[in-house]
């Protein structure tokens, strides 16, 4: 049975879209059945794992507003044990078109049901917006990872976005768990990247992984060859970062099934407690 994470935070260009594309690739390279979903219409995860701009192709938005099955949007992509359900423009009217609908945050919940067994993960790539596309990524996965930019105008809102979280597991996800805080474009030879890493740990402690994506040049030019870090220089610090990410996130996963629910439980109390110690600021004010 496949762990469902959904990969968020409602900031742009925080390295959501580059996690769930090389993520994803890591797993797969670890013999783990890996479904990527692309729920963002700009579709840079679809075009980030080989796929150009076709109209004519099915995408999560036939699935989850016309009633395409969803086995027949799945798609292979170049890298084996990896697949995707691609996204396009049309998304963007699948937020307007999901508010009238019946059960409108759980539509992504139902169409994964019975395709869930069929992978070891499941990776949510979620717009940059609270929105019902969002809402539906949420409601659908087991837990969120969260990445972070390691700049100082990102601290500000990670205890306001995970008190919203907080909030929205009292409401449509009762057992959603903080999957991690990924801190994202790190580069070491700043003192900032370093305070910011440093407020992070010292604030949400084990909740932040001790994996680290640094400001890397290959993880920018991977997408424009459509292909994961891994399978355009596998020698690359991005590469090595995401690889260890991989085996972090199955880590924790082999984890949770030695220890039951009790991880999941408690991860998101620690991380509300958190949120709500810190009052809705920047942690690194706290």
């Amino acid at each position: 049975m496949a762990r469902i994470i959904a990969i968020a935070n409602q900031k742009g260009g925080v390295g959501k879209t580059t996690t769930a594309v090389n993520l994803g690739a890591s797993l797969a390279a670890a013999e783990k059945a890996t479904l990527v979903i692309d729920s963002d219409p700009q579709a840079n995860t679809t075009s980030a794992l080989g796929f150009p701009k076709d109209p004519a192709r099915r995408t999560l938005y036939q699935s989850l507003i016309l009633g395409e099955p969803i086995e027949r949007v799945i798609l292979k992509t170049q890298v084996e044990g990896l697949e995707i359900i691609p996204s396009d423009k049309n998304l963007v009217g699948a937020a307007v078109e999901l508010v009238s609908m019946e059960d409108r945050e759980y539509r992504l919940k139902a169409l994964l049901h019975g395709i869930r067994g069929r992978y070891d993960f499941i990776l949510i790539d979620s717009p940059p917006a609270l929105d019902l596309l969002t809402l539906n990524a949420l409601a659908a996965s087991d837990s969120v990872l969260v990445p972070i930019q390691c700049e100082y105008l990102a601290l500000e809102g990670v205890s306001e976005l995970l008190d919203t979280l907080m909030r929205l597991r009292r409401t449509i996800n009762q057992s959603l768990a903080i999957e991690g805080i990924l801190l994202t474009m790190y580069d070491d030879r700043t003192t900032l990247s370093k305070q910011v890493a440093a407020d992070l740990r010292s604030f949400f402690g084990s909740q932040v992984f001790q994996s680290v994506i640094p400001r890397n040049v290959r993880i920018a030019e991977a997408p424009s060859h459509g292909k994961p870090v891994m399978f355009y220089d596998i020698h690359s610090k991005g590469a090595e970062s995401y690889i260890q990410l991989g085996k972090e996130v199955i880590a924790n996963a082999q984890k949770r099934i030695g220890e039951g629910s009790e991880r999941a439980d408690s991860g998101t109390g620690n991380a509300a407690s958190a949120a709500s110690a810190g009052g809705g600021g920047s942690p690194g004010t706290s």
